[in-house]
């Protein structure tokens, strides 16, 4: 990793939507995580409104996912703190739905697409809750909005890539969330689901949802309204067109040449 000087630039997006009380909708402050004494992330900090589309980009073992899983409390941190609409993330964490890489998932396991998604109900439920008719109709709209009502019964591992996709982003959906932590969704998937999901992804944040996206695709960098480029540490944040610079994407990516093309096809609108 390159570090950069001092006089780097760091821009902030502007405010995409109001939460409440005039809190962003997902706050990290100062985190910093450590693997056996190697640090992976070093004093990140960032906001993200209301309503945004937030893409993480940065090269293999930039910390992306361990971003996410630290704000989540899934790894410990060394320093740091996440909020959700101004309140930590462990009081507030039934508004934060999260959709893990695909190779997380244990796929052997013997459960239905529409027990995977009524699993999304879970946390309302409480530990001896049982889901009702409601918690199903909910599970059957979600898997209907990701056009997967039909695959219902079956069993997960019988899926393709894209298709198990749609099911853990019909799980978040059924989890009714505020805030969503993507990673990687578009690992995987064939052209006209990349086109499904971002059109998904498109119409919750255009009822305020804020979504949170790791991606290693820099040709979609142009449909976020936030990128951040990280490498340990935040090397930049802000709407695409101010934060990939060919400057910042040589701190990030320490100058790999087909990245930067990759990157620079993308701001041009290049989709080849």
């Amino acid at each position: 990793m390159i570090d950069p000087p001092p006089t780097s630039p760091v821009v902030r997006p502007a405010c995409a939507g109001a939460a409440p009380k005039g809190y962003p909708a997902v706050a990290a402050r100062n985190i910093g995580v450590s693997y056996e004494g190697r640090s992976v992330l070093r004093s990140v900090s960032f906001d993200a409104a209301a309503g945004q589309l937030v893409g993480i980009v940065g090269p293999n073992g930039a910390g992306k996912s361990t971003l996410l899983k630290a704000m989540l409390g899934l790894l410990p941190c060394d320093s740091g703190t996440a909020e959700v609409f101004g309140q930590p993330m462990s009081r507030n964490r039934h508004r934060v739905a999260y959709v893990p890489q695909t190779e997380a998932v244990d796929w052997d396991f013997p459960v239905t697409v529409f027990e995977v998604v009524l699993m999304g109900r879970y946390g309302r439920l409480g530990l001896l809750g049982r889901p009702g008719r409601q918690d199903r109709q909910a599970a059957m709209e979600a898997l209907q909005r990701v056009d997967m009502h039909n695959y219902r019964r079956r069993h997960i591992r019988r899926l393709s890539g894209g298709q198990q996709q749609r099911v853990f982003l019909a799980r978040a959906l059924c989890q009714q969330a505020d805030v969503f932590f993507l990673d990687e969704p578009l690992a995987g998937v064939d052209a006209a689901t990349e086109r499904a999901i971002f059109e998904l992804i498109r119409r919750l944040t255009g009822d305020g949802k804020t979504l949170l996206m790791v991606s290693h695709d820099l040709a979609v960098l142009d449909r976020f309204d936030a990128v951040m480029l990280l490498n340990q540490r935040v090397i930049a944040y802000g709407p695409p067109a101010e934060v990939v610079t060919d400057q910042n994407m040589q701190y990030t990516y320490a100058g790999r040449l087909s990245v930067l093309d990759r990157a620079d096809a993308a701001l041009r609108g290049d989709r080849e």
